[in-house]
């Protein structure tokens, strides 16, 4: 059974890992940076030497330390799915990056390692830790906007550098892998719904989706949204009800994107303002994976919940042809 601190292995060290899981998950009581692995082994050692941390010129090496509890993965897309397994079969928990597959149907085989297993896996959306998007779902249930008829959203940056992994095919680049996947956990996490349907229109470069267009039918609203990596940097996210709506100016990238409000604006013209400016949303995944490993927890996002995002992104690539 694990015991408190979790001792982390990082295999890789992407900037997503230095700048902000790793700080978190060594910040967090339950948790501490053990290892860092990487093919190269000076970046390893730059990122281990942050935490008084061992570090290893290779992932099988660190997976192979019996003195590493868990592993959070943040490689390149391709590679997810192939080490989330190895994670689990060399009795690793496993916090593993979006999209921690490429087709609904892949993480099957990651939820059937996890329950052989009886270890945690769990993909990494932050999102779904963000007390924000908690008020935002106790609202839509309280019925603060009527009847949600209408769902938008927008998520982009510009980043058209060709060596940057979001900008490469063959390691599943592409807007929709990379951002495209917040605007559909938001509103599955808020609503509980499920598209029916979905139609798409996207700007492909190079192999990529570097602009995407897409409008979904859930079950009692309609949703539409655009992503790109080509747009000059943009994030909202509105629920509009037949009584009122509610915005959500920093859905994403709370803070740093900018300030972290809640806006609820009903019929009459009466506005309110909730403000969540001290909420760190990896400290808090952090906190829940440490949970969820020690206490037996439920946690925000199961492996099930992420099949049903996948499926959607599935289904916005199928439309797209």
């Amino acid at each position: 059974m694990a015991v408190s601190p979790i001792r982390w292995g990082i295999l890789g060290a992407a900037k997503i890992a230095r700048e902000f899981v790793c700080p978190a998950l060594h910040k967090s009581s339950r948790g501490e940076v053990a290892a860092v692995a990487s093919r190269d082994a000076a970046r390893a050692a730059a990122l281990a030497a942050r935490y008084d941390a061992r570090s290893f010129g290779s992932y099988d090496a660190l997976l192979a330390d019996p003195d590493i509890d868990a592993v959070y993965i943040p490689l390149h897309n391709a590679a997810h799915v192939e080490w989330t397994l190895k994670s689990l079969e060399a009795g690793k928990h496993v916090l593993c990056e979006k999209p921690i597959a490429l087709r609904a149907e892949e993480i099957d085989s990651i939820i059937a390692a996890r329950d052989r297993t009886g270890l945690f896996a769990a993909e990494g959306f932050m999102v779904t830790h963000h007390p924000q998007w908690r008020c935002v779902r106790e609202l839509l249930a309280e019925g603060a906007i009527g009847r949600l008829r209408h769902v938008q959203g927008a998520f982009s940056f510009f980043n058209d550098d060709a060596e940057n992994v979001r900008n490469q095919a063959d390691l599943a680049g592409g807007a929709l892998r990379d951002i495209g996947v917040y605007p559909c956990i938001v509103t599955r996490f808020v609503t509980g719904a499920e598209p029916e349907s979905v139609t798409a229109s996207v700007d492909w470069e190079n192999g990529i989706d570097a602009t995407a267009r897409v409008a979904a039918v859930f079950p009692e609203f309609h949703m539409d949204f655009y992503i790109s990596m080509r747009m000059a940097p943009r994030q909202l996210m509105t629920f509009h009800g037949e009584t009122g709506w509610l915005s959500v100016h920093a859905p994403f990238n709370a803070e740093v994107y900018g300030p972290v409000i809640v806006e609820l604006r009903s019929a009459d013209g009466s506005t309110r303002r909730e403000r969540f400016d001290r909420a760190e949303q990896y400290h808090l995944q952090a906190d829940a994976v440490h949970a969820a490993i020690l206490d037996g927890a439920s946690y925000p996002c199961p492996l099930e919940f992420s099949r049903g995002n996948q499926r959607m992104i599935d289904m916005i690539y199928d439309a797209a042809g």
